[in-house]
């Protein structure tokens, strides 16, 4: 397989800087919608049944801890493995290790659960890695909530080193 660099990928599939870090771009948008009123707590209008994205995270970026009101499915498609750390609202921890090494830990897809916070970094000593993202119901920035590094660190102390590593001071 050639090695793409991750300037490759940011001009081959036109990403852009995302407001969480890393770079993205809007693949699908399902022409579906569901109506508020048919949705959970939470959702802040109607939304289509589904987006997806690409997203790319190079090892001095990460994904800033936050949350949205649907669930979030992770998947690997190039570079180097990727940790998702996911914090659920009961106050449990979970890396979930992306990458093409089955043998070394880590996994095609991953699920993060509507309700958790969670963020991204490359694995330590990599370079980048490209995902996609699938959401469902459909992301929609209205019910997207970044992370204040003072209120976690109060609700998860537990979980302070992750917490540091993946907010803005």
């Amino acid at each position: 397989m050639a090695a793409f660099s991750a300037a490759y990928w940011i001009e081959k599939l036109q990403l852009s800087g995302h407001i969480e870090g890393g770079y993205y771009t809007r693949t699908y948008t399902a022409e579906h919608i569901l109506p508020k009123a048919q949705l959970p707590a939470g959702f802040h209008g109607d939304r289509p049944v589904t987006t997806a994205i690409y997203f790319l995270l190079q090892k001095h970026q990460f994904s800033a801890m936050h949350r949205i009101a649907s669930d979030e499915i992770w998947h690997f498609y190039y570079g180097d493995p990727l940790e998702v750390f996911e914090i659920r609202p009961n106050g449990s921890l979970i890396c979930h290790k992306l990458g093409a090494d089955p043998d070394n830990g880590t996994r095609f897809q991953c699920m993060v659960k509507a309700g958790s916070w969670f963020g991204a970094a490359v694995q330590e000593g990599a370079e980048y890695g490209l995902a996609g993202c699938t959401v469902a119901p459909g992301f929609d920035f209205d019910d997207f909530e970044l992370a204040n590094r003072n209120i976690l660190l109060n609700q998860f102390p537990q979980h302070k080193e992750i917490i540091t590593k993946l907010t803005a001071p």
